[in-house]
């Protein structure tokens, strides 16, 4: 019998207010949507309910964050349970080990299956040229320490979160590991260069679709934050390295998409990635 799910991917817009709460109509809302055609899981982007605040440095920054248990997200997860629907969640997560960039992975019962939190943590310090915001997410976050894949309702799915993107070990672990399908939350601008980050946005998501045999969905947010303009694009790749949806890079907008997961499979005979594997060679790549 066919194995098929149809997900969600959710390109939310900018965000002016700091408190977290003025987000939660809109992620009601695309909730609602999505399950409404049907969609059985869907992702937001990274850090979707306040404005992207690691592109500088504020000393009062504990608002941003929050528990996984916290009134921020409980009405979210409220919604999603009624709707039967499971999320990928992105939060600030506030943990007694520290602050982390985090998703929340929730099945469509509205049981909390644990939380992926983000291992590459990136430093870009400001461009000179106008529109060229930095990160100082070393600043804020603690890295993960954990490439975990979760079983959602029958389906075997791992995280990145934007910067992971960029690091095709993280990925490769999580196929190799049963992942099926990766969702990739992001928060990625266009800095002042949007010639060349425009042309280079779909490279990394992609190319670990393609080397990995698995999909990808990937929702970057959308819009205008002070200086910072947020690429949008979002998009849904299939286990060949090809585009099944993709977003505009203007407004919100909801993906909805049909995954057929024999294709998963299908496309690992045809490009037998893991029968001519050479792991004995590796060792640098771990080594650092």
């Amino acid at each position: 019998m066919p194995r098929t799910i149809k997900v969600a991917c959710a390109q939310t817009g900018s965000v002016e207010s700091e408190n977290m709460l003025s987000s939660v109509p809109t992620a009601v809302k695309m909730i609602e949507q999505a399950a409404e055609k049907g969609a059985k899981i869907i992702t937001f982007c990274e850090l979707f309910m306040s404005p992207f605040f690691p592109n500088r440095l504020v000393e009062d920054n504990d608002h941003f964050f929050t528990e996984p248990d916290g009134p921020v997200l409980a009405p979210i997860l409220a919604a999603a349970k009624k709707h039967a629907i499971a999320l990928v969640l992105p939060f600030g997560e506030r943990a007694n080990t520290g602050n982390y960039n985090s998703a929340l992975i929730v099945n469509s019962s509205g049981k909390i299956l644990g939380t992926y939190r983000k291992t590459h943590i990136p430093a870009y310090f400001p461009n000179e040229k106008a529109g060229g915001t930095g990160s100082y997410e070393k600043f804020y976050f603690t890295p993960g320490g954990s490439l975990p894949v979760f079983d959602v309702d029958g389906v075997r799915i791992g995280v990145q979160i934007c910067n992971d993107r960029l690091y095709p070990e993280g990925s490769r672990v999580l196929a190799l590991s049963g992942a099926e399908i990766i969702f990739m939350p992001i928060a990625y601008s266009v800095y002042a260069n949007p010639e060349h980050r425009n042309s280079i946005w779909e490279l990394a998501i992609r190319s670990r679709a393609f080397e990995n045999g698995v999909y990808v969905v990937a929702a970057n947010k959308v819009g205008v934050e002070g200086v910072r303009r947020h690429l949008g694009r979002s998009m849904i790749v299939d286990p060949t390295g090809m585009k099944m949806a993709e977003a505009s890079n203007e407004t919100e907008e909801l993906l909805i998409q049909d995954l057929d997961l024999d294709a998963v499979s299908a496309s690992r005979k045809k490009f037998p990635w893991w029968r001519d594997r050479r792991p004995e060679l590796y060792g640098p790549i771990a080594q650092g």
